[in-house]
């Protein structure tokens, strides 16, 4: 398959994914700091169990900058056990916070107002920070137009024989960028097709509307947003690391014929 096959096949399956699930409302959380705090929790383990952790932070009132800065380390380990890991997490939150007072005098509006190159750098410098966390922060906190790329992006590439499950990370993520900014670009995007009732009523991974989700954006930002969204629908609920359920996936007549 030659990169611009590869482009234009990404590009159809933003639009095939659009049309059946509609608009996924990522990242479901209501400010830019949540944003980052999800990110954090969320390595090595499921979204529930991060809303667990949330909803605890929530609960003490110290989902915000100063709850965690002025918040004892024992504490915040405890209130995000849920999320696993949480002795390290603690401490990389703790890191974060820390780098942002000490760069930015704590102004994440400062911080998002770098450029993207030199900010990615910023983050991938951290402790426990890799790309997938990085731009996680980038896209769905600072809206910044990077395409973030996890675990059911590569499986799904790599079914559909489009790019190998172990193939870089900046590879991946630079096919994605560079097919979806024609669609941007575009200035169309697609229309859920009503008629279109997936068994099981499935929306991909759906959340419900948030003020980050529903934040204003460019056009560019929202493509890369909903890709990933969609992307992650079709892993949870079709691609299985073990066992593929493919009947009834929306992307089903794009899979390669079997060898």
């Amino acid at each position: 398959m030659t990169p611009i096959h590869r482009e234009n096949e990404l590009r159809h399956y933003y639009r095939t994914l659009f049309r059946a699930w509609g608009p996924q409302h990522w990242w479901p959380a209501e400010s830019p700091f949540e944003v980052i705090v999800g990110a954090y929790l969320t390595q090595n383990t499921s979204w529930s169990n991060v809303e667990r952790a949330l909803a605890n932070l929530r609960a003490e009132n110290v989902l915000s900058l100063e709850g965690i800065r002025c918040l004892p380390l024992a504490r915040l380990e405890r209130s995000i056990r849920p999320s696993g890991y949480f002795r390290q997490k603690a401490k990389r939150l703790k890191t974060f916070v820390t780098c942002l007072d000490r760069q930015y005098s704590g102004s994440l509006e400062r911080f998002f107002s770098q450029p993207t190159d030199q900010l990615r750098e910023e983050l991938l410098s951290l402790n426990g920070v890799g790309p997938e966390t990085a731009d996680s922060i980038l896209l769905y906190a600072g809206n910044h137009p990077v395409f973030v790329v996890d675990a059911y992006t590569r499986r799904i590439l790599a079914r559909h024989r489009i790019l190998p499950e172990n193939e870089d990370y900046d590879e991946i993520r630079g096919l994605l960028e560079r097919a979806l900014k024609r669609s941007a670009s575009e200035q169309e995007q697609p229309v859920r097709d009503s008629r279109v009732r997936p068994d099981s009523d499935v929306r991909g991974a759906a959340h419900a509307p948030s003020p980050m989700s529903t934040a204003t954006r460019t056009v560019l930002v929202q493509v890369y947003n909903e890709m990933h969204g969609l992307l992650v629908g079709v892993g949870k609920h079709y691609c299985g690391k073990s066992q593929p359920k493919c009947d009834g996936c929306p992307l089903q007549p794009f899979l390669p014929p079997a060898k």
